[in-house]
C-alpha cells in the first residue's frame, strides 16, 4: 500500500490541448490511472474476502433498463436469417444481475462497463464503470456499511486522507451521516416534503408548487412534482452533502424509488438511498422490489413519462419480470466506480481518470 502522503491532492495543472494518448499528457494523467487499479484491486480483494462471487453480465439486452430519464445506446442484433431486431447497450446490469439472484446466487458483485446516452461533463461519461453488488437476505442498511469501507479502502490505495473534487473535501475516515430525504429539505430548503405526499404515497403536485414558491425555488409552470423535487435536491440540497464527512441521503419517495420497496408502515418513502462525498453522488442503493405485478406497474408509468417528454419508450424485458417473481429478498446497489477514483485521486473530471476516454 502506498504510504498516506496524499500525493494525488495536489491541484491538477491545466489540460493541454493535446489528444490522451500524447506521450506528455499520458505521463500527467498516469499517477491517477494507476491509482484507479490499485482502488479495484483493493475493492475485488474486499469482495473476496466477503464471500462475493464477481460476475460478468452481458452489456447487449433486450431492454436497456425502463427509467423515464436515462437514454440508451439502440443498436441492430442481426439473425442468422438476416433479419433485424432492436437490442440496446444496458444502462445497469440490474437486470442481469437479478436473474443471477433468481438462479440462486446469493452475494454477487460486478465492475460492468454501461451507456448511457445524452450524459457528457465533468462528472458524466457515455460509457463508464458502475460497481454493482447484491446481498441476497440482507437489509438495505448493510450496503451503507459497504459504501462507508469502500470510502476508505479508496483512500488507503490511492495515498490519500481526503476526498476531493474541486474546493470542497470529504474524510473518508469520518462516520457516515444518513439523512433522510424529508429531512433534507427541511434543513437545506426549508420545504415540508412529507407533507406534498399523499398517505399512498400519491404526490401532490400543487402542494410541492405552493412550497417552492414559499421556499423561493424558481420553478416552471409545467414542471411535474418530480420535475420539481428534482429542482430542489440540484440547487438546494446536493451542494450541502458529503461536505467534511460522507453522506448518504436515505428513504427516497416512493414515488422516486421505481425499483424500490417501500418502508414498512409508511407508503410514502421507499428503501432507496444515495451515497454523497464532497457534493457530488457516488451510489444509488435499494432494498430491492421482488414484486414483478407491481414492477410491471411501476415500469409502465416511467415509459408512460418517457413516452410524454421525450417521444419514446423502451420494451420491458418479460425475461426479467419472470426472473423477479423468483427472486429471494435482496438489497443492491450501483455505484460510480470512475467517480470514486476521481475524488480519491483528486482528478479535475471523470474523463481523467478513464484509460481511454470516450471521444468528443
Amino acid at each position: 500500500m502506498p504510504p498516506m502522503t496524499d500525493p494525488l491532492s495536489r491541484p491538477a495543472r491545466p489540460v493541454p490541448d493535446t489528444p490522451w494518448w500524447d506521450p506528455a499528457r499520458h505521463a500527467d494523467r498516469r499517477p491517477a490511472l494507476m491509482a484507479r487499479n490499485r482502488i479495484q484491486q483493493a475493492l475485488r480483494g474486499w469482495f473476496a474476502a466477503e464471500g462475493f462471487v464477481e460476475v460478468d453480465p452481458v452489456a447487449l439486452q433486450v431492454s436497456p433498463g425502463n427509467e423515464a430519464h436515462l437514454h440508451a445506446f439502440e443498436t441492430r442484433a442481426l439473425g442468422n436469417d438476416g433479419q433485424a431486431r432492436p437490442m440496446y447497450l444496458h444502462t445497469s446490469p440490474e437486470f442481469a444481475m437479478k436473474k443471477l439472484l433468481a438462479a440462486g446466487e446469493t452475494r454477487i458483485a460486478a465492475f460492468a462497463h454501461v451507456w448511457r446516452n445524452r450524459e457528457r461533463g465533468v462528472l458524466h461519461s457515455p460509457e463508464f464503470t458502475m460497481l454493482e453488488w447484491y446481498r441476497a437476505g440482507e437489509p438495505y442498511d448493510r450496503l451503507i456499511a459497504d459504501c462507508a469501507a469502500f470510502l476508505r479502502l479508496a483512500a488507503e490505495a490511492a495515498g490519500t486522507r481526503a476526498l476531493r473534487f474541486r474546493d470542497r473535501a470529504c474524510d473518508p475516515f469520518a462516520p457516515v451521516e444518513r439523512l433522510s430525504v424529508a429531512e433534507a429539505f427541511a434543513r437545506h430548503a426549508g420545504i415540508d416534503l412529507l407533507a406534498t405526499i399523499g398517505p399512498d404515497g400519491a404526490p401532490d403536485a400543487a402542494a410541492l408548487a405552493r412550497a417552492l414558491d414559499g421556499a423561493g425555488v424558481r420553478r416552471a409552470a409545467d414542471d411535474t412534482w418530480s420535475d420539481m423535487l428534482s429542482r430542489v435536491l440540484v440547487e438546494k440540497v446536493e451542494p450541502h452533502l458529503g461536505i467534511g464527512h460522507p453522506v448518504v441521503l436515505d428513504r427516497y419517495p416512493a414515488a422516486e424509488a421505481a425499483l424500490a420497496r417501500r418502508v414498512p408502515g409508511d407508503a410514502r418513502v421507499a428503501e432507496r438511498f444515495e451515497l454523497y462525498a464532497c457534493g457530488v453522488e457516488l451510489a444509488n442503493g435499494f432494498g430491492e422490489l421482488t414484486d414483478a405485478a407491481e414492477q410491471r406497474r411501476r415500469f409502465g408509468l416511467e415509459m408512460d413519462e418517457k413516452a410524454r417528454v421525450y417521444g419514446e419508450r423502451y420494451p420491458l424485458d418479460e425475461d426479467f419480470l419472470a426472473a423477479l417473481a423468483r427472486m429471494p429478498a435482496a438489497s443492491g446497489i450501483a455505484m460510480g466506480f470512475d467517480r470514486l477514483a476521481m475524488l480519491a485521486t483528486a482528478a479535475p473530471n471523470i474523463d481523467a481518470v478513464i484509460w481511454t476516454p470516450v471521444a468528443d
